[in-house]
């Protein structure tokens, strides 16, 4: 049992920081300010739920899904950079809001029956927190564990999944207190976070790109 324990916290100790459950808080923050408390509930839960099945099916499949499709890790890295990217700058510029018009008046009605727009997958669950760096590590991770010898092989085969599912009940468990965040700093600080995570998130994304283009240059220099 304590080597289960070992062999989970030395998984948690390599994911955490990729992973960042804070950060993907702070995007939830940007981006959950007009939703009420229920329908932040059930995002929350559905992100930790896809955070779950990504990094499950990035440890068992994502080698081969990768090779199917020719998806390199840099090229990996790239596509998740331009989505936060893309994300960070909606929120740092957000659209104008229509103005108290006729024609906006007769859209209101209309307009407050549309669905909530989800983001419990893209852009909480992936790239969030299960984003280009978490994925890599956890396939490059897959394809060299079975060989490992330090653990039994029960241990190998049992300590993935409870690695991926502490991870996603750590972030269900932030997110839901986001809430209570949300309700204290009131709109107009929702407004000001979501500019400032909009910038960082442009950075991330920018750093994001920048790894991926070194690890190309750095593969065909050799």
């Amino acid at each position: 049992m304590m080597e289960l324990l070992k062999a989970i916290g030395l998984g948690l100790i390599v994911l955490l920081p990729l992973a960042n459950p804070l950060t993907t808080v702070a995007l939830f923050f940007g981006l959950a300010g007009d939703m009420n408390f229920s329908e932040r509930k059930r995002q929350a839960l559905q992100a930790s739920i896809y955070v779950f099945i990504i990094m499950a099916v990035a440890f068992y499949a994502g080698n081969m899904v990768m090779d199917t499709f020719g998806i390199s890790i840099p090229g990996l890295r790239i596509a998740g950079g331009l989505i936060v990217m893309f994300l960070g700058f909606r929120m740092l510029f957000p659209p104008h809001q229509a103005g108290r018009t006729l024609e906006a008046e007769h859209k209101k009605d209309e307009m407050n029956e549309q669905k909530s727009v989800s983001i419990a997958f893209v852009p909480l669950a992936m790239p969030g927190t299960a984003g280009p760096g978490t994925i890599a590590m956890i396939i490059s991770t897959a394809s060299t564990f079975h060989d490992n010898s330090v653990f039994p092989q029960w241990i190998l085969m049992v300590a993935p999944p409870l690695t991926f599912l502490c991870i996603s009940v750590l972030l269900w468990l932030c997110l839901r207190s986001s809430g209570e965040i949300i309700r204290l700093v009131g709109k107009g600080g929702i407004e000001a976070i979501s500019r400032l995570m909009g910038f960082l998130l442009v950075c991330m994304g920018v750093q994001f790109v920048i790894n991926g283009i070194e690890e190309v240059i750095t593969h065909f220099s050799h």
